[in-house]
């Protein structure tokens, strides 16, 4: 008789612990559930905010947001011969920084030094065959050795394999800028073509930020800025070359972006800057069927919205502003109603009368 109720009794207990262990269990489950269903609900309050202002950010005029000071920075600007590398310089000199010119070009990167005469701020100019990446390897040891540092950098140009060396400063704002076009059909270019516009317009970037992005990174400080193009977002006919190089460069600047934010270099600043064709020669002979909604850019309104990004922090600037519509609704597009956009802008026909920089050359 004791036997059996000896052993009801340790049944009873067992079924009380497997009841309180499933209770146990149920709990966690619960807990983790919630725990899930609150942090999921944080991220999309948190992704709802962030659109939010950014979207609100995006079309705030120029010149309201608050602006951070680069005065007394050093400034290297690749392709600084002519276009956008020249205006920068002569605008990042107005904001006190001084300037260090890199082109192949060496009459205009004389000709940009001249302009900086005036300006009051140091100038260092270097001739740079901005495709061969050893030529650029032994212009950046120079360019460490004779002016001392660099706190901007502007361009994207700087290649090859560099001893580390000690710096006195740090590159500040690295803004990866110069670029060339063919403006031939993929058939029409020539293998040598082809390759260089990636190595100028795409694989650059990646070797500047190797050689000058470290001391960011090592002192948390610093702003890259990568002048990309709205044909690094999108396809045009008559710029398959191009289109590729500037797509590259695009994928180097939000890697590298999400590099720096997984490693927690949260003072190292990224801008990544979408213009449309812009009138500083290089496009000479584009034109737009929808000048309105995609004008044709003015190279001082294009380096107003750069500065732009540079003082405010700005992670993504589309020049002009339509671009954001675009870009931001093309993914919810077949292929079909891409085309048929494409169409109606005539996009496939802007390259039709293309000259270029070197057409504008001859007539001088």
């Amino acid at each position: 008789m004791c036997s059996r109720v000896r052993r009801y009794q340790l049944i009873l207990e067992d079924n009380a612990k497997n009841a309180i262990s499933a209770l146990a269990t149920t709990m966690s489950l619960v807990v983790d559930s919630l725990l899930s269903i609150g942090e999921f609900g944080w991220t999309v309050a948190q992704l709802l905010t962030f659109t939010l202002i950014d979207s609100v950010k995006t079309f705030i005029p120029m010149g309201v947001l608050p602006r951070k000071s680069i005065k007394g920075d050093i400034c290297l600007i690749t392709g600084a011969g002519s276009g956008l590398g020249r205006l920068m310089a002569l605008e990042f000199a107005k904001h006190g920084c001084d300037i260090v010119l890199w082109d192949v070009n060496e009459a205009g990167n004389a000709e940009t030094k001249r302009m900086l005469k005036s300006s009051g701020a140091r100038v260092w100019s270097y001739t740079v065959d901005l495709a061969d990446r050893k030529d650029i390897a032994a212009k950046a040891v120079m360019v460490k050795e004779e002016v001392g540092g660099i706190e901007i950098l502007s361009g994207a140009e700087l290649t090859g394999d560099v001893p580390s060396l000690t710096m006195t400063k740090i590159i500040r704002i690295q803004v990866n800028n110069a670029g060339i076009v063919t403006g031939k059909k993929l058939f029409d270019c020539t293998d040598d073509e082809m390759e260089k516009t990636m190595a100028v317009n795409c694989n650059a970037c990646l070797y500047t930020m190797r050689h000058f992005g470290q001391s960011m990174v090592e002192r948390n400080h610093g702003h890259i800025i990568t002048i990309a193009s709205i044909a690094g977002k999108l396809g045009v006919a008559g710029l398959v070359d191009y289109c590729a190089s500037k797509h590259g460069a695009v994928g180097f600047h939000e890697a590298m972006s999400e590099e720096l934010r997984l490693i927690k270099a949260d003072g190292v600043k990224t801008s990544l800057i979408c213009p449309y064709y812009t009138n500083t020669g290089m496009f000479d002979g584009v034109v737009t069927n929808a000048p309105y909604l995609l004008p044709i850019l003015d190279s001082s309104y294009v380096i107003d919205c750069i500065m732009e990004a540079v003082l405010t922090n700005k992670q993504e600037y589309f020049i002009p502003k339509f671009l954001y519509l675009t870009t931001s609704t093309f993914g919810f597009y077949s292929n079909r109603v891409s085309a048929l956009m494409s169409d109606y802008f005539k996009i496939g026909e802007t390259m039709n009368n293309f000259k270029g920089r070197k057409a504008i050359e001859e007539k001088k």
